[in-house]
């Protein structure tokens, strides 16, 4: 691992200051647990085998002589641990230099632990530093030669002067191998754990970086829906606004157009007035469902009554208009439904029944209004003239400007998840039916 940033790595988000330290701070403890201890270990233990030598040097019998060597040496450990110190690389490898540095203080720790065994303290320096310091086919014979001085130590110092001694010495020698084989062991699993932590740490921060990226595109991807919302909703409005006009201010003054030319033709004053006072109310009731339209209420129709009664009403007064025989049919058990359903289903029967007044020249029609599981159907049949659906779908596409017939009923029930089907042809009638689903009244 590297100091410096990995190259190719999101550089974390500068709001964030404090988050940054921190996960750097543990970045740097979980690769390297024991740096603490590689940096001043080696200092401690040169100063703790310094004491102990100190206290017990009367009680070894060390002379002038053996001051003066101890003392050497061990300046000369404390200048070489101070030269490494300065001149180790920020990331440790073994090579000449540090094997050199590594046989260097073995050779002080073993000198100075043979004129007095509890300087051994110091050559235990090597058991953790010797994968930092030594080739990897050094290693156990640097670990071997740590392990021999402090056995010797242990063993009442070098060199023993006795059988027993030796063998307690190889003993020794055996127990201290063992032991550190076990805990290097350990501490080799303890560092793959540490390395896998740093693998976590890394990631997290990738997906940190990511994250925030995420919610950058997030918030600019929010606020074009915002914008195409509001552009679909201006839109939507626009549509609303044009059907409602279709269907009440164009039929009202299709009407009011048809009233007034029968009284151009009208034979008695009483036929004239008649047909004035049917123009009249169709012009008051366009109005009504002109402003209905504008602030988006029910039909006037709705207002005061239920959709069947709306639609038994809309159908009588259409046939009196037209004079041609129109009848209304109820099957199913009639129930109160959604105002945008019954809204629906009362502007799709009377696009129908303005269609039929302008194009269909029929004699009998029938409105049917079928409460099913699940759906309400329309079905508006007629016995006039007919039309060729396709011819009519296919003008339909070739125009610029879409009318607001047809397709507008079927706009209206695909709005509901319902659809409307058209069935006719020249000459055998035409029947509309709607389906939509059965959606009750919120109470």
């Amino acid at each position: 691992m590297t100091d410096g940033p990995t190259p190719g790595r999101a550089a974390p988000p500068e709001d964030e200051p404090s988050a940054t330290a921190e996960l750097a701070e543990a970045v740097a403890t979980a690769e390297d647990p024991w740096h603490v201890v590689h940096r001043y270990g080696a200092y401690v233990l040169l100063a703790i085998g310094t004491v102990l030598i100190a206290a017990t040097s009367d009680a070894i019998g060390m002379d002038r002589r053996d001051w003066w060597v101890a003392g050497s040496l061990i300046a000369a450990a404390l200048a070489l641990q101070l030269w490494w110190s300065r001149t180790e690389p920020p990331t440790p490898r073994p090579s000449g230099r540090s094997a050199l540095v590594y046989w260097a203080r073995w050779a002080i720790a073993f000198v100075v632990t043979w004129i007095n065994p509890f300087f051994a303290f110091y050559a235990a320096v090597g058991y953790y530093d010797s994968d930092r310091l030594l080739p990897r086919r050094q290693q156990m014979a640097g670990i071997l030669a740590c392990v021999i001085v402090v056995a010797g130590a242990q063993s009442g110092g070098l060199a023993p002067s006795s059988g027993l001694g030796w063998a307690v010495f190889g003993a020794l020698v055996v127990a201290n191998m063992a032991f550190v084989v076990i805990t290097g062991h350990l501490q080799e699993k303890e560092q793959e754990r540490a390395r896998a932590q740093v693998r976590t740490i890394h990631e997290l921060a990738d997906t940190n970086a990511a994250l925030h990226i995420a919610l950058d595109e997030n918030a600019a991807l929010h606020a074009q829906l915002l914008l195409q919302a509001r552009e679909a909703g201006v839109a939507d409005e626009r549509r609303r606004l044009a059907a409602e006009i279709h269907d009440t201010i164009a039929q009202g003054l299709t009407g009011i157009i048809a009233q007034l030319q029968v009284v151009k033709n009208a034979p008695t004053l009483d036929t004239a007035r008649t047909h004035l006072e049917r123009a009249d109310a169709l012009a008051r009731h366009s109005l009504g469902e002109a402003r209905r339209s504008v602030h988006n209420l029910s039909p006037a129709a709705l207002a005061d009554a239920t959709l069947t009664e709306a639609l038994k009403k809309t159908v009588a007064d259409w046939g009196a208009r037209t004079g041609v025989r129109a009848e209304f049919t109820l099957t199913g058990t009639a129930q109160p439904l959604h105002d945008e359903i019954e809204a629906t289903l009362l502007r799709i029967t009377e696009e129908a029944l303005s269609n039929a007044a302008r194009h269909a020249h029929a004699t009998r029609l029938g409105v049917t209004l079928s409460f099913m599981v699940g759906e309400v159907t329309l079905d508006v049949r007629d016995d006039g003239r007919g039309f060729d659906p396709l011819a009519v779908s296919h003008r339909t596409a070739r125009s610029e400007t879409t009318g607001f017939g047809l397709n507008g009923m079927r706009a209206r029930a695909e709005r509901l998840a319902g659809d409307v089907t058209i069935e006719s042809e020249p000459g055998g009638g035409t029947a509309i039916s709607a389906r939509v689903p059965l959606v009750p009244h919120d109470k």
